[in-house]
């Protein structure tokens, strides 16, 4: 087990897909934030056809690593290509809208930079302000996560999360294959096959609804369940 006063870097994966009216603030608002670790951001484009190359292409050169698919790969994918390239003891993991707060840092790293966790996952239902938005969309969230639960032998409250961290070792650990949103569940039914030292911490979340940007749909949640099932009994 690493020692905890050997934790020196903080690696911030950002996977971008078309996110050009967001992909600067949330990059700012990343650097801003002060977490007592240096901090390397690792933004990956997945094949954007909007603006969104373009921006970060201007931005390559003001601290952050920026690497591009050429063609879209899906989010599993795109965390991929960023982990293989991050330095740091710690790995966060950061969506490129702005739904969530990159102030909340602070209270995801606290179980791992004080010894207690292995994985921290930021969980939306844990008493954090959040806008209020579609019915079935929690409904298919908290489904997802008791089957997930189940499967892993976890009890989570959140699987779907952006917010996970991790303690690098543990990602080493892992092989993962899912492309697109099943990594969600690949990652945390692989922590809960490690039997990983997992905490949950609440967050804050200002959702966007389909209007504002919002790409994972119905088609995501049947194949969330597949792959809940695909790495549970057949990976």
């Amino acid at each position: 087990m690493r020692e905890v006063n050997s934790f020196k870097k903080l690696s911030i994966i950002i996977p971008a897909y078309n996110e050009e009216k967001t992909i600067a603030e949330i990059i700012e608002r990343v650097k801003k934030v002060e977490v007592g670790l240096e901090k390397e951001i690792i933004v990956v484009d997945d094949g954007s056809t909007d603006g969104t190359r373009e921006i970060l292409k201007k931005m390559a050169d003001q601290g952050i690593k920026v690497l591009f698919h050429e063609k879209n790969r899906g989010k599993g994918a795109a965390l991929r290509t960023g982990f293989s390239q991050a330095t740091g003891e710690i790995i966060l993991i950061q969506d490129a809208d702005l739904e969530y707060d990159p102030r909340e840092y602070p209270r995801l790293l606290e179980p791992i930079l004080d010894g207690r966790a292995d994985v921290v996952y930021g969980s939306r239902f844990l008493g954090g302000p959040h806008r209020v938005l579609l019915f079935w969309h929690y409904v298919g969230n908290k489904f997802l996560t008791t089957l997930c639960n189940l499967c892993a032998n976890l009890n989570l409250t959140d699987m779907e999360t952006c917010y996970k961290v991790f303690r690098r070792e543990i990602l080493e650990k892992i092989r993962l294959k899912a492309n697109r949103f099943g990594f969600e569940p690949e990652i945390t039914i692989k922590v809960g096959k490690l039997r990983c030292r997992v905490y949950e911490v609440p967050i804050s979340y200002s959702g966007r609804d389909y209007r504002e940007g919002k790409k994972i749909t119905w088609k995501d949640g049947l194949a969330a369940i597949f792959h809940i099932l695909r790495f549970r009994f057949f990976d």
